[in-house]
């Protein structure tokens, strides 16, 4: 098993995972414009066992358009700041509030939000929850904030996947859109490869080699029930929703070499949509399911290509270097992000849907696997750093990143699940 994830069929990497390891940010870079927000202490946030305050600052921070600015001591949202201080120190917003433990338990997380340009209360809320979603709750605060002051959706509080390996155990974990927060979905001595979120947020496929070969299976996040989907002879692999998940693209080997097949979302209807004697993978919907991105080797080494999805002539994207492969495509359509190699190193390349205006955006050496956030703001992908498998996250210009740091812990192949959590 190799770090590197090729059409050639080197699928895996080593892991390692400690059960209760837990992720911090690590965030660098500065973007071209930022809004200053202040985000004070919440009034008793320290007696319930999380800091509500610091997950949103942190939240926002990555998401890369808050710049924040420090304030000491804690607010809750029955003060009445003095707007005209929190504005000398350069705060444009100031965030406030308190976490009260009720009698049944659960836990009130209360916020409010002022605009100190303006002097204006820009509203709050009352978020009753059990002490599990605790972390939620301020997910869903960040989520608030960022909506209110950039007018766009918040992407703070839905799920990613991720593929981990400890000693000669793999992993498919679920966690928040931070790496925390999480739950095993699947545990395997064999390794788990290509995870994929349904449109829905309810069920993910994945690769899974426990029957020592390549089988796709689709399994309910909530439920952990699970059934297979293709296992036909040779490998069945890189599982791909359509946008309204009444189908998936797979690609298949049971007909002597690497192919696009398409199938209803319970295995039913298989039907090929590429014939050459190139190799055929990791295919990708276009957000309207017109258009189905792929890889191939067609050309000589592999390349992006898109095609209608009903099957027909494909038409080559990348034109970065002799290596291009996993596209992912923008909830919008608007962009696309691929791996490509650069001299020995493996960079992050943003284009445009038509794959013009490529940039790469990375200068590590060891990427793998994009996937866009559901706003279209961010992607995550692996990569190695500092010794370490790592997850990342990045504005599409590259100015802004976070790297998901963790004790003793290596993760790989991040997806990034839908809005609707």
């Amino acid at each position: 098993m190799t770090r590197r994830r090729t059409l050639l069929g080197a699928l895996g990497a080593s892991f390692s995972l400690p059960t209760l390891a837990q992720f911090r940010v690590e965030i660098s870079g500065v973007g071209g414009t930022q809004l200053p927000v202040a985000i004070a202490g919440f009034r008793d946030e320290d007696r319930s066992g999380q800091s509500i305050s610091a997950i949103v600052r942190a939240d926002l921070e990555r998401s890369g358009r808050f710049r924040n600015i420090d304030a000491p001591g804690a607010l809750d949202e029955t003060s009445a700041p003095a707007i005209a201080d929190w504005r000398g120190r350069g705060a444009d917003a100031l965030l406030v509030g308190s976490v009260t433990r009720l009698a049944d338990g659960r836990f009130d997380v209360r916020y409010k939000l002022w605009d100190t340009v303006k002097g204006t209360d820009l509203g709050g809320q009352s978020l009753p929850v059990v002490a599990g979603d605790l972390r939620l709750a301020a997910h869903r605060i960040a989520d608030a904030v960022y909506e209110k002051l950039t007018g766009e959706r918040g992407v703070f509080s839905t799920r990613i996947a991720y593929v981990t390996r400890s000693a000669n155990r793999y992993s498919l974990r679920v966690t928040d859109a931070d790496g925390e927060g999480g739950q095993v979905a699947l545990a395997s001595p064999e390794p788990i490869i290509s995870p994929a979120w349904s449109p829905d947020g309810r069920e993910l496929a994945y690769v899974s080699f426990e029957t020592r070969k390549a089988v796709v299976w689709v399994q309910d996040v909530s439920s952990g029930q699970r059934r297979q989907i293709a296992n036909f002879r040779g490998s069945n692999s890189a599982p791909a929703w359509s946008p309204d998940g009444s189908q998936l693209a797979v690609t298949l080997s049971r007909d002597g070499g690497s192919q696009l097949f398409l199938m209803g979302r319970d295995g039913s209807n298989l039907r090929r949509i590429t014939n050459t004697m190139a190799i055929d993978t990791e295919p990708a919907f276009s957000p309207d399911g017109r258009t189905l991105y792929f890889v191939s080797d067609r050309g000589g080494s592999p390349q992006v290509y898109k095609m209608p999805v009903g099957g027909g002539g494909a038409e080559r994207v990348s034109f970065t270097g002799n290596y291009n492969i996993s596209p992912a495509i923008s909830p919008d359509g608007r962009s696309m992000a691929w791996v490509t190699r650069q001299g020995g190193s493996f960079r992050l390349v943003v284009a445009d849907a038509a794959g013009g205006n490529a940039q790469t955006i990375t200068d590590t050496t060891a990427d793998e696997s994009p996937s866009f956030a559901p706003n279209g703001r961010l992607i995550i992908f692996a990569t190695r750093a500092g010794g370490r498998d790592v997850l990342m996250t990045t504005t599409l210009d590259g100015k802004i990143k976070a790297r998901l740091l963790s004790s003793g812990m290596d993760v790989r192949e991040p997806v990034w699940g839908p809005f609707g959590r």
